[in-house]
């Protein structure tokens, strides 16, 4: 059985962009892997990380970070793929103090990708992947370009292909595409169901499950981009 290893950022990016292409790897007999890199739990959030979760509607006594762990565990599962977290703290807990910062240079002092390559180092010596996928940072969030940086400078043992950043890629100008799955009624099931999980994120990125579904249906592929290394 091959492996597909998907690298996601954020608790939703890979199933936001990429859910219908999963699944079809799935139901083609791959093992799914989707590895979300920042997924910690930082105690008593404060400031701006503590606004992330207050913009959502929920208490500061709520654990945010294990409420979309488990959201991503049952949006994985959707998709028919296997949910593993890296315990690496999102923008918001490394200094990234207002929304603007999130989309603006790297912070000098942010070094998370010094943690951050020998986990996937660690995930690639287990899974042996034949294809991974990841980020092509549309819309311009640190995290993403951290995800996609590190990648672009790992000797990787499979090809890499990059998927467009959704929701931002409705926004933001595209580049050409290596790779388009099309996505036949199972897949954007699929899809629909594994967006649906993240129920923590749909008012906030969408402005609720419904115009999640109306936004969904205009999407019949998924595109990829080959990394252009330098």
């Amino acid at each position: 059985m091959p492996t597909l290893l998907a690298v996601s950022p954020h608790l939703d990016d890979a199933v936001f962009s990429a859910g219908g292409a999963l699944s079809r790897r799935a139901r083609e007999g791959w093992r799914v892997v989707v590895a979300t890199c920042f997924t910690a739990t930082m105690p008593d959030p404060r400031g701006f990380a503590l606004a992330c979760q207050l913009d959502k509607g929920l208490r500061p006594e709520v654990d945010y970070m294990a409420l979309r762990r488990a959201e991503d565990i049952a949006a994985c599962a959707a998709v028919g793929a296997e949910a593993r977290h890296l315990p690496l703290p999102e923008a918001p807990h490394r200094g990234y103090a207002s929304a603007p910062a999130l989309f603006g240079p790297r912070l000098a002092d942010d070094r998370v990708d010094r943690a951050l390559r020998p986990a996937l180092e660690r995930l690639l010596a287990e899974l042996l992947p034949e294809l991974i996928w990841g980020p092509q940072a549309i819309g311009d969030h640190v995290d993403h370009h951290v995800v996609r940086d590190l990648l672009d400078a790992m000797a990787l043992p499979a090809p890499l292909q990059l998927w467009e950043d959704w929701p931002y890629a409705d926004r933001a100008p595209r580049g050409p595409a290596t790779l388009a799955v099309p996505l036949d009624a199972a897949a954007k099931a699929a899809k629909l169901d594994g967006c649906l999980a993240y129920r923590s994120q749909l008012g906030f990125q969408f402005g609720g499950a419904e115009r999640l579904r109306e936004r969904l249906e205009g999407i019949a592929e998924e595109r990829f981009a080959a990394l252009e290394r330098g």
